[in-house]
C-alpha cells in the first residue's frame, strides 16, 4: 500500500491561450452519417454541428460530472492500489484496495470486480475484509490460482498473499478461497511471514517459476526488492535482493519475463516498482529495470531504471499475461493497469460520489529494442475497441500560431483522438476544454523533442498543491519529422501515447458540468496536422447491486 510522499517541485509553464483568428475545417465521416463539428474560434457566430455519437447506453443523468465513462471506479467510498487479475473459467477476477469508512475511518479491504473483456466490469463486493483476523487491515498483495494445490487447500484454490498492518508493523498473510475468488478465509497460522524488524516490508508479488519449480515472491523493502522462494505458498525462504538508490521508498513490485520484439529466443526479465522520481524532477510513478532472473536472483542489465509512464498519475501498476495464449504469445505482450492518482493530492481529488480517483485503462505492454537499449512500450489494449464507435476523420490542416481550431466532442465525454503532426520547431497543443473557460493541455514540443501534459488551468488547479500544477514531459524523437499522438479522454482523465507506445503520459484532470470541447493550437511555428480522427467511446457502466457489500 503506498505511503504518502512529496515529490520535489519543478518550474512549470502555463499553456497560453493564443490570439484567435478565422479558420474552418470540414470533417469527413467515414461511412457514417454523423460528422465531427469543427469551426474557427473567432468573434462571429459559431457554426453548429452534431457531435460524434456512439451506440450504447447513455451517460446516466445521476452521475457526477467527474464519473468516468470508460474507467473503473467504485460506486462510493475510497479506492486505491490495483491487484494483479487472474483468469478463471473465462472470467477475469480483479481486486483493488477499498475503504468503506473513508474519510472518517482508516484501513482498506480487497474489493472485487469481474470482467470477461477487460472493459465491462461487474461489481462483486468485498472479497477480503479488513480487521477480521486480528492482524490489521488488508494492503496490496497477489492472488494466484494454485492449480496443483501446493498450499494444501485443494487443486484450483485461489490463494492470496497480502500485507497486513497493525500498530505500524507490516506482515505477510495468506488467505484462501474455495469459491473461485469471491470470498476469502484467513489461514489459521497467519502471518506466514513475520516482520524481521523492517519499517517498510510490504506488497508481495507472487508467481510460479516454471524453470525453477517453485513459487517466487518479490517484496518491497524500503530501497530494495527482496526475493523469496516457496514450495507451497506458506513457507518462504529468503533468496536475494535488488537494491536501488535515489528512488525513495519502493512499493508494489512486479517481476516477469518478456521477449524482445516478440522473439521467443530473446527473453529478458523486467522488474517493476512504484517509485519516487523527485530526484529527477519527476513525481511518483512506475520505474522498471530490464535484466535476467536465474530462479533466485535478478540482475539488471546496467542501463539503469526507466519509467513506464511519464505522467503524474500512473502508480501501483500491475501486469499480467493472458493464459489463453500460447507461451510465445504470452512472452510477447502483457496487460497492465495502474491507479490513476498521486499521494501528493490523492485525498483532494473531486469526487462527491466516491474518492481516490480511478484506474487507468487496461493497456498492452511489449518489450522492444531501441536506441541501444530494451524498453517497455504501452498502448491501450485492443479490448478498448469494444467501446469504439465509428471514427470521424478530421481534414488535414496547417495551424498558424495565431489560429485555433475547435472540434465538437461526444456527449459521453469519452473519446479517442489520433493525430499525426509535423513542424519546424513549433509546438502542437491539444486543449481539452473542461468548462467555464478551464482546460487541460497535451501535445508535443518539436523544439524540445518532448511530449507534454499540463493541467495548471483546469477547473480545480488553483485549489490543488503545486505538484498537481506541474507540467509533465516525456522525451520522444519524431519519426521522419512526424510525431503520432493517440489521446484517450474521459470525464476526469487524459491518457496520451506516442509513436506506437514508445512513451505515455497519464493524468487526472477535472472540469465542471459545463460544455466540454476540444481545441487545436500551434505555438512559435506552423504545425501541420495529418491523419487526424476522433472516435467516440461508448459509456461502459459498471454492473452493480443496489448496495455494496
Amino acid at each position: 500500500m503506498p505511503a504518502p510522499v512529496t515529490p520535489s517541485r519543478v518550474r512549470h509553464r502555463r499553456a497560453a491561450v493564443l490570439a484567435a483568428a478565422v479558420l474552418a475545417l470540414v470533417a469527413l465521416a467515414l461511412g457514417a452519417v454523423i460528422a465531427v463539428g469543427v469551426s474557427s474560434n473567432d468573434a462571429g457566430e459559431r457554426p453548429t454541428a452534431t457531435a460524434p455519437a456512439a451506440d450504447g447506453p447513455p451517460r446516466p443523468a445521476d452521475w457526477s460530472p467527474h464519473r468516468p465513462s470508460v474507467h473503473l471506479t467504485p460506486e462510493k467510498n475510497w479506492m486505491n492500489d490495483p491487484q494483479k487479475p487472474f483468469l478463471l473459467d473465462g472470467v477475469w477476477h480483479y481486486y483493488y484496495l477499498y475503504n468503506a469508512d473513508h474519510p472518517e475511518g482508516n484501513g482498506t479491504a480487497w474489493y472485487h470486480a469481474t470482467s470477461t473483456d477487460l472493459v465491462h466490469w461487474k461489481d462483486e463486493g468485498v472479497a477480503i475484509d479488513k480487521y477480521a483476523n486480528g492482524l490489521g487491515d488488508i494492503w496490496t498483495g497477489t492472488a494466484v490460482v494454485d492449480e496443483a494445490g501446493t498450499a494444501g487447500f485443494g487443486a484450483g484454490a485461489v490463494i492470496a498473499l497480502v500485507t497486513q498492518q497493525v500498530d505500524g508493523v507490516q506482515r505477510q498473510s495468506l488467505f484462501f478461497s474455495r469459491d473461485g475468488g469471491y470470498r476469502f478465509e484467513s489461514y489459521d497460522a497467519n502471518p506466514v511471514m513475520d516482520n524481521p524488524g523492517a519499517a517498510d516490508w510490504r506488497d508481495p508479488r507472487v508467481f510460479w517459476d516454471d524453470a525453477a519449480g517453485h513459487w517466487v515472491m518479490a517484496l518491497a523493502e524500503h530501497e530494495r526488492i527482496g526475493f523469496y522462494t516457496s514450495p507451497d505458498l506458506r513457507d518462504w525462504t529468503y533468496a536475494s535482493d535488488f537494491a536501488t538508490t535515489g528512488l525513495g521508498v519502493l512499493e508494489c513490485p512486479d517481476l516477469f519475463p518478456m521477449s524482445v520484439d516478440g522473439d521467443p529466443a530473446h527473453v529478458r526479465w523486467v522488474l517493476v516498482a512504484g517509485a519516487n522520481g523527485a530526484a529527477e524532477g519527476r513525481t511518483t510513478g512506475t520505474a522498471y529495470w530490464v535484466g535476467d532472473w536465474d530462479g533466485d536472483r535478478f540482475t539488471a542489465n546496467g542501463a539503469g531504471h526507466q519509467w513506464l509512464d511519464h505522467g503524474p498519475d500512473y502508480y501501483a501498476a500491475v501486469t499480467w499475461a493472458d493464459p489463453r495464449l500460447d507461451r510465445d504469445e504470452q512472452l510477447a505482450s502483457r496487460y497492465s493497469i495502474a491507479w490513476m492518482n498521486n499521494w501528493a493530492y490523492a485525498g483532494r481529488l473531486p469526487g462527491p460520489q466516491w474518492h481516490g480517483g480511478s484506474d487507468t485503462l487496461v493497456r498492452t505492454v511489449t518489450l522492444r529494442a531501441e536506441g541501444g537499449r530494451e524498453a517497455l512500450h504501452s498502448t491501450p489494449a485492443a479490448e478498448l475497441r469494444e467501446l469504439e464507435g465509428a471514427p470521424q476523420r478530421i481534414d488535414d490542416a496547417r495551424l498558424d500560431p495565431e489560429r485555433t481550431v475547435d472540434v465538437d466532442v461526444p456527449a459521453s465525454g469519452a473519446y479517442r483522438l489520433r493525430v499525426t503532426a509535423s513542424s519546424d520547431g513549433g509546438e502542437l497543443r491539444v486543449k481539452v476544454l473542461t468548462g467555464d473557460g478551464s482546460f487541460a493541455t497535451v501535445g508535443y514540443d518539436f523544439g524540445a523533442g518532448a511530449m507534454f501534459a499540463a493541467r495548471d488551468a483546469d477547473a480545480v488547479a488553483r485549489e490543488m498543491p503545486a505538484e498537481y500544477r506541474e507540467v509533465r514531459t516525456a522525451p520522444v524523437e519524431p519519426d521522419d519529422g512526424r510525431i503520432q499522438l493517440d489521446i484517450v479522454v474521459d470525464a476526469s482523465s487524459i491518457e496520451v501515447f506516442t509513436q506506437g507506445g514508445e512513451a505515455s503520459l497519464t493524468m487526472a484532470t477535472f472540469g465542471t458540468s459545463g460544455r466540454r470541447g476540444l481545441q487545436f493550437e500551434a505555438a512559435r511555428s506552423v504545425v501541420a496536422l495529418t491523419d487526424a480522427s476522433l472516435t467516440p467511446l461508448r459509456v461502459a457502466p459498471i454492473e452493480r447491486e443496489s448496495e455494496q457489500r
